[in-house]
């Protein structure tokens, strides 16, 4: 069987755990030169350094747009110009509207919202010779999470628009999760080492959390070339929670 990306140079932010890490790692044994970046430098050069030659490692606030200039340069120096960018960096607040500070709002969106777009215009003018695929990470949360996630599907939307018109070959895609096991999500919603196994053995009808495995292969198909027809689509990985009208 074939490597999916072969010869494929990929950025990965959010890269030192969770669906990052297994995006990562899952594109490095398709083929994939991956750059990972993230705020925990230990973290993220220790992926890289399980990957070995085919991955750098670059510290990286995604919220910086001098920082997206330093990601592309070691993509650049390192490897080429990207074929992929995996957006998924981000910081997780639960809170009601009631409960959220104009600060927690300020930060949420200036991550999750201004940092996507901050990758997203960085990708377009780095990709747009030899095209490539944006992945950006959505979701179905709340208040200000879920309103910096909605930015991020109008961007998206926006995006894809503009490379067709631009007859550009870069496609451009969200992922909505409802809920991922990752050590972001833990503190919220209990370790995920307990119901872990569950989730490895069988779909349990009634969970709303999935495994980053489960987020990393759909963006290992949103990335490669089988998806070369797929542009400015939302795809729900949730276990039927909104079809059932469950929030």
């Amino acid at each position: 069987m074939g490597y999916r990306l072969k010869d494929k140079i990929a950025v990965v932010t959010g890269a030192a755990s969770g669906v990052g890490r297994e995006d990562a790692l899952l594109f490095a044994r398709e083929g994939a030169r991956v750059v990972l970046t993230d705020v925990n430098e230990e973290a993220g050069r220790a992926v890289a350094a399980q990957i070995g030659d085919t991955a750098v490692f670059v510290r990286h606030d995604i919220s910086s747009e001098s920082g997206w200039n330093d990601v592309f340069g070691a993509a650049q120096k390192h490897f080429g110009a990207p074929d992929v960018l995996v957006n998924n960096a981000a910081v997780l607040l639960l809170a009601s509207i009631e409960d959220t500070t104009l600060e927690q709002w300020q930060t949420v969106m200036r991550i999750n919202a201004e940092g996507y777009f901050l990758g997203c215009r960085a990708a377009v003018k780095a990709m747009k010779e030899k095209g490539g695929s944006i992945v950006n990470m959505s979701s179905v949360a709340f208040c200000a999470y879920s309103a910096s996630k909605g930015a991020v599907t109008a961007l998206t939307r926006a995006i894809a628009a503009h490379c067709k018109q631009q007859r550009y070959k870069i496609r451009c895609n969200t992922i909505h999760p409802d809920g991922i096991l990752t050590p972001m999500t833990a503190p919220f919603f209990g370790p995920p080492e307990g119901t872990r196994e569950a989730l490895v053995q069988a779909i349990d009808p009634s969970a709303r959390m999935c495994l980053p495995e489960d987020i990393a292969n759909l963006v290992l198909f949103l990335a490669s070339d089988d998806s070369r027809f797929i542009n400015g689509s939302e795809y729900r990985i949730d276990n039927a929670q909104l079809i059932m009208g469950v929030a």
